[in-house]
């Protein structure tokens, strides 16, 4: 299998079922074996299309009679991965990219179809060249942004109105870019000065956040390739969200709950935190999301984490004021990791304006459960402040035993207690986390 019937493979099953994109290349690379030089580049066609769909169809659009979302969808797919190579990948051939486009319509019983995809991507590939390819609309506003960086209209509209256009387009610009791979040092285990000099004989490529103890990025890579994965010397964890678990502060002899904790990542953070002394449950709705966490527990050394299946929403007297610290990463519609996860850009607003309902809910539950003096942590994986902010000062004018906190973590200096990480601004993922003391009750 080449790479582009791999990133076709996997376009198709993204589309057809559902799936995520990571998941799905990576399964069809190991599937076919392909050498890493295929590997990456299945890789990037497939990430790459599904981050300018709304690019790559607006020029289709623009060069061929039938409406894109009217071609067969397996047409559709070659003729995006097409259009995408001839934009974006300088050091592919236009001609290559149209040739191999044709022969792929070929491969899958298009030979029909072969002519409009031969067509279509000339006329794109000479235009390209010549610098006549069609201005973008609107340009200065929302379906601009939209188009230009492939993600919905309404999202653009939204960033603009909270944080003005050229803000807007900075964000949406950095989510478009290759995302890094950030791991954090399991102390428990090695000292970060040690796991430095590990990625150095490896001759692996990387920068050291200071702002964090143990917080290594790379440019990406498979991570169970890198040094100490078998031995739990690393999981993996961008730097907000680990910075959110130290805003948490959990210390040594503590009770932790967790309480939206697959896969994880906070949990051991907090354990590390606490150098394995002490409490923490772990707690998902899914019963079967709790093996990904005690199987990284495992890997990693870990063992004061406990695992139970608990819907957030509803209240269990028996772990009413038990904790120190309460961890509320709460579902969210994850905009702010669409870097990693492109397909999240098909969100409807309509999908995520039920969100801050759920979790408000969770919030006013998991409040019960912490200590006098304790802290409450809530987190999310978005950037809107109808999911952030908004739940956050609703909690606090209604229920009265709670007060926000400051707090300097991480180079991160907020007397307000909220802190909103943005790509473009913080360079990493796009992340909200708000510190909560509760002073009564």
């Amino acid at each position: 299998m080449t790479a582009r019937e791999a990133a076709l493979t996997a376009l198709e099953r993204c589309r057809r079922d559902g799936a995520w994109s990571g998941s799905s290349i990576d399964g069809i690379i190991k599937k076919y074996a392909l050498d890493r030089r295929e590997a990456a580049l299945a890789a990037r066609l497939c990430l790459g299309v599904l981050q300018n769909s709304l690019l790559c169809d607006y020029y289709i659009g623009c060069y061929c009679s039938t409406e894109p979302k009217r071609l067969e969808p397996k047409l559709h797919d070659i003729l995006m991965l097409g259009v995408y190579q001839i934009l974006f990948l300088d050091r592919i051939p236009a001609r290559a990219a149209v040739n191999e486009s044709v022969a792929l319509c070929r491969k899958c019983g298009m030979s029909r179809a072969s002519g409009l995809a031969n067509a279509v991507l000339r006329r794109i590939a000479e235009n390209k060249s010549a610098g006549t390819l069609p201005d973008i609309p609107s340009e200065g506003g929302a379906e601009y942004l939209s188009i230009k960086y492939s993600h919905p209209e309404w999202l653009a509209s939204r960033i603009i109105s909270e944080r003005g256009y050229d803000f807007a387009e900075a964000f949406l610009a950095c989510n478009n870019r290759p995302a890094p791979l950030t791991i954090q040092v399991n102390t428990l285990k090695i000292s970060p000065e040690d796991y430095r000099r590990a990625l150095l004989r490896a001759g692996i490529d990387f920068e050291y956040d200071e702002r964090l103890s143990g917080c290594f990025v790379l440019s990406g890579g498979n991570v169970a390739e890198l040094p100490g994965f078998a031995e739990g010397l690393f999981y993996v964890q961008d730097r907000a969200a680990r910075t959110a678990a130290e805003i948490a502060a959990p210390e040594q002899g503590m009770t932790v709950l967790d309480a939206c904790s697959a896969p994880g990542g906070k949990s051991f953070a907090a354990a590390i935190r606490m150098q394995g002394k002490g409490n923490i449950l772990s707690c998902d709705i899914h019963e079967k999301k709790l093996k990904l966490i005690s199987a990284g527990a495992e890997r990693l050394g870990i063992d004061i984490i406990k695992t139970a299946v608990m819907d957030a929403r509803r209240r269990d007297a028996a772990l009413e004021n038990s904790f120190d610290v309460v961890i509320a990463d709460v579902p969210c519609s994850g905009l702010g990791v669409i870097a990693k996860k492109p397909e999240i850009r098909g969100k409807t607003e309509a999908e995520i304006s039920a969100l801050p309902a759920i979790q408000r809910d969770i919030l006013d539950n998991l409040s019960a459960y912490v200590k006098r003096d304790g802290v409450l942590l809530y987190s999310t994986c978005t950037v809107l402040r109808a999911e952030n902010e908004d739940v956050v000062n609703a909690f606090l004018a209604d229920d009265g035993e709670f007060a926000p906190e400051g707090f300097n973590v991480g180079g991160v200096s907020e007397p307000s207690g909220m802190h909103c990480f943005w790509p473009n601004v913080d360079g990493t993922d796009g992340f909200f986390a708000a510190k909560l003391r509760r002073i009564k009750g």
